[in-house]
């Protein structure tokens, strides 16, 4: 999201931003058109840019965007991503009264309830943001039908366990450059909060995210078929040559990564949620005019970076993009 808000921040593109200065369209509801700030069928409010947290919609989601919208998502191994979401999410309902990821994993009848508001976070969290059914039948016919579904509608499916290759690979698909995805990671727990996962208690997490895990492995397969298309040598390169740039920035504007009682800028913070401690990055001092400009972007927290944007968007006029009919896709 950072590499998107700075590439559009740098070019004055439009965001479709939610209403009500809101970081998410109301999730966990579909997405639906009328969750955009300043968004007004018929005329030309549409966008250069979405890209914050919304249960995907793809006839909503084409009201605003236009004709020629390059779309993208991003796959994480569901067991990673289960741990994380229990420690990020502990004091959401559905983790709330558990003890442990294995208390919940052990008595997931009890604390998951199909229709609660909070269950998006605790089963097929992947399925469930693509817009599919989180609680569908496990059947290869539906892991099919899951696939193909994603396939028509994106261009691209990244993958977060290899996502220096899959900023080459976005790179490449958008004509952009490597400066314009190199990146810091943001959002990141400590050590303290993370855990070693036993080989039961992950056989548990894929069979719980069965849905997730299917979608996971079909999509890391076409991920590596892409790179292989690209060239191995020639994304191997491009990946040394990105961690370069990475490095060189760092050693440019970054004094380290620290918990957050710890940040000099109070106003660089990340929101904190669970027992999750999310680090942040204190930048060097004596930073010039252009350099602390970049570096203060570069480690801007998504809510802060969301404020900022909106600000600016509400104090110049928006940027119009040509309103054409909407192309409707078979899925």
């Amino acid at each position: 999201m950072n590499i998107l808000f700075r590439f559009g921040d740098l070019r004055n593109l439009s965001f479709a931003h939610p209403t009500n200065g809101n970081s998410q369209f109301s999730y966990p509801s579909y997405f639906s058109s009328r969750f955009v700030d300043a968004f007004y069928q018929g005329n030309c409010s549409m966008f250069h840019i979405m890209c914050q947290h919304m249960r995907f919609q793809l006839t909503e989601v084409e009201k605003v965007m236009p004709r020629d919208t390059f779309y993208f998502t991003i796959l994480r191994n569901p067991v990673s991503q289960m741990e994380s979401s229990f420690s990020y999410y502990k004091s959401i309902g559905v983790f709330s009264k558990a003890k442990s990821l294995e208390d919940f994993l052990h008595n997931a009848s009890r604390y998951y309830e199909i229709k609660g508001l909070s269950r998006s976070y605790a089963k097929n969290l992947m399925t469930f943001d693509l817009g599919l059914n989180p609680d569908g039948i496990l059947s290869t016919k539906q892991f099919q039908l899951n696939w193909r579904t994603v396939e028509t509608v994106f261009d691209l499916v990244l993958i977060t366990d290899y996502f220096d290759e899959s900023l080459v690979l976005l790179k490449d698909a958008l004509c952009w450059t490597l400066e314009d995805v190199a990146s810091f990671p943001l959002n990141t727990r400590t050590n303290s909060t993370k855990k070693n996962l036993s080989e039961e208690t992950q056989d548990m997490i894929k069979s719980w995210n069965a849905l997730d895990w299917q979608l996971y492995i079909y999509f890391n397969h076409s991920f590596w078929n892409r790179v292989e298309i690209y060239g191995r040598k020639r994304m191997q390169r491009e990946v040394e040559e990105l961690r370069k740039l990475r490095a060189n920035i760092s050693m440019t504007c970054l004094e380290g990564e620290v918990d957050p009682a710890n940040l000099q800028d109070k106003s660089l913070k990340p929101y904190q949620s669970g027992i999750a401690r999310i680090l942040g990055y204190n930048l060097k001092p004596g930073l010039g005019p252009a350099d602390k400009l970049l570096c203060q972007r570069m480690v801007t927290p998504e809510l802060q970076y969301t404020h900022l944007l909106v600000q600016k968007q509400k104090q110049s006029k928006y940027y119009c993009v040509e309103k054409k009919e909407p192309v409707t896709k078979n899925l």
